[in-house]
């Protein structure tokens, strides 16, 4: 029982934020209620945080340039192509390329916002992931929009770009990246080769806290797969070790709107934490890859996301987060539940064992 005790007062000493209690203070009686908090959690979010979200774009289309129907030993169908996507300011396109397993029917699939754009990559084990029996589509983040300071002139972020000050709730880059993966999903839902049911959004790092924002503002990802995203993706700032809103701020203040950087050195007067962006994702599947020697991301801290988000789940007759009442180990594998966890040994990195982690939760809660 201590265990029990334990989890609940560390979560209790931080007095996060409430996620079934509306603004007003009233309480969230109803999934339908849900329904409304969920919206007042993704409008505060993108106020306070990420910026709003681009609109969706009035058509999309796709352009093979290179196709090779025996990729891989034969075993996989590559096809290269430029995305299109029709929005007020213009068009804006980016590369994305798709890898489909030929010997497998209705494979589920991943949209993975990768680094780099090649494949394979040190991130992303292209034959050993469809040798699982998985679909990958991949765009490289810096195609989007630049991960550096641009004045945001540059891809997605020049065509979104106001004249003058940017406002408080301007649109930051993690938002962007997020947005481009809703578009391989609109792209997705035209091909009859994959399974539209099973369509999960994977990224390490930055690309982590990407793919928890992605699956939040769009419903038709049924899993996020963020790994070591850390703080601003999954990790509870407040308490946290290691990196903070000031120390992110400071140095990628163009991943996030204006208005965030306000709370660096005063996590506790957030409206927010981010079990919020980990619970807005109910009733669907978030699981997290964690590494013991990551500091800088803190695991206990992503752990207790999980924990803090589960009442959400539970409230919506999931089975959340199952887990024993301690902190993480290494070598725990935690995949009973809606909400999924691990912690391997090593350091920040997008491993092999990670991706193979993800696959086996997938296979596990696949929706048939």
């Amino acid at each position: 029982k201590g265990g029990v005790k334990m989890l609940n007062q560390t979560i209790e000493s931080l007095q996060l934020p409430r996620l079934l209690e509306f603004e007003d203070g009233s309480q969230v009686t109803s999934p339908e209620d849900w329904q409304k908090r969920r919206e007042e959690i993704l409008d505060l979010l993108c106020e306070e945080e990420y910026g709003l979200r681009p609109p969706a774009p009035l058509s999309i289309s796709a352009m093979t340039n290179k196709l090779d129907e025996n990729a891989y030993a034969g075993k996989v169908l590559e096809q290269h192509m430029m995305l299109s996507a029709e929005i007020e300011g213009g068009i804006f396109s980016f590369p994305l390329k798709v890898f489909v397993p030929k010997f497998i029917e209705n494979p589920m699939v991943i949209v993975y916002i990768a680094f780099r754009e090649d494949v394979p990559d040190r991130y992303l084990p292209i034959e050993e992931i469809t040798d699982e029996g998985f679909a990958v589509a991949t765009f490289c983040y810096n195609h989007v929009a630049v991960d550096g300071e641009d004045n945001y002139v540059g891809g997605l972020a020049g065509l979104l770009k106001k004249e003058g000050e940017r406002a408080g709730n301007d649109t930051g880059k993690i938002m962007m990246w997020a947005w481009a993966a809703s578009r391989v999903v609109d792209y997705l839902e035209t091909r009859d080769d994959i399974d539209h049911k099973n369509i999960a959004v994977m990224g390490h790092s930055r690309l982590g806290k990407t793919a928890l924002v992605a699956a939040a503002y769009d419903e038709r990802f049924t899993f996020s797969f963020p790994n070591n995203s850390g703080c601003s993706g999954d990790a509870i700032t407040r308490g946290k070790e290691g990196e903070r809103i000031e120390q992110i701020t400071n140095r990628f203040p163009f991943w996030f709107c204006p208005n965030y950087k306000n709370y660096a050195g005063r996590e506790a007067d957030m409206p927010f934490d981010q079990h919020f962006l980990v619970a807005a994702i109910a009733p669907r599947f978030v699981c997290a890859g964690t590494a013991v020697e990551d500091i800088w991301a803190d695991p206990n801290s992503q752990y207790l996301s999980y924990v803090a988000a589960d009442e959400v789940y539970k409230f919506l007759g999931k089975d959340g987060f199952i887990h024993p009442n301690r902190l993480p180990e290494v070598g725990d594998t935690f995949h009973e539940g809606t909400l999924g966890f691990h912690m391997r040994s090593g350091r920040h990195f997008h491993s092999r064992y990670d991706w193979l982690k993800f696959m086996e939760f997938m296979k596990k809660h696949r929706i048939n």
